[in-house]
């Protein structure tokens, strides 16, 4: 069985997406360990909620990005895991922890990259009169939600719709898109080679893929 780590922040509805694919067999992997940096987060019930391991390392309680990563690396790196995943994990990661999990790592980000790397990127696309918004899946390297693009999800916005509406669109789409992109990895479908993306023909996805998602 394939290993699986990921790492949350928040809520973790995207755990819970996750952990719904591996328990069908949708996603044929073992959640291993479920990694916080916050404590009572709704993330961490989720992962109970599942019967998932799970552990807080607070990064406050380093002094140093690096020595928190040091310190989420020897919880991770003996679990020997196939993919690390990243589902609302709000920390920005160093270049060791990045190179020590190359071509394992793999971030979903709530914008169509390049548009709106870090935060608030829902605020952006309503007050810059976007017409689409979306979601990026990439493989994560040491630039900011950088990193070759996997797969993306797009939708239109609706100009007269609420923040929180349009936050609650996009969690579909993530719901709906990052198991699908998990389970192709794990089967070998999707692969890092370089800096490119390889995509076997057994793939849900391709180069340059995007899906549109009325929602």
């Amino acid at each position: 069985m394939k290993k699986i780590v990921v790492l949350i922040s928040g809520g973790g509805s995207n755990l819970e997406a996750i952990a719904k694919a591996c328990q069908t067999g949708n996603i044929p992997a073992s959640i291993e360990l479920v990694i916080s940096n916050q404590d009572h987060v709704k993330g961490l019930e989720r992962a109970k909620k599942f019967h998932l391991m799970s552990k807080v390392i607070e990064h406050n309680n380093f002094n140093s990005r690096e020595e928190f990563d040091k310190a989420l690396l020897e919880q991770i790196l003996p679990i020997e895991p196939d993919l690390v995943v990243l589902a609302g994990f709000m920390r920005i990661l160093s270049n060791g922890f990045t190179k020590a999990l190359e071509g394992k790592l793999i971030n979903i980000h709530p914008s169509l990259l390049p548009d709106y790397p870090g935060l608030n990127t829902h605020k952006q696309a309503i007050e810059n009169g976007d017409l689409m918004h979306g979601i990026s899946v990439h493989y994560v390297s040491n630039e900011l939600d950088g990193g070759p693009i996997i797969t993306q999800g797009a939708l239109k916005i609706d100009p007269v719709q609420s923040e929180a509406k349009l936050i609650s669109r996009i969690h579909k789409i993530e719901h709906a898109v990052y198991p699908k992109v998990i389970a192709d990895i794990i089967k070998g479908y999707i692969s890092l080679q370089g800096d490119q993306v390889k995509f076997e023909a057994e793939s849900h996805f391709g180069p340059n893929h995007m899906e549109f998602f009325n929602v």
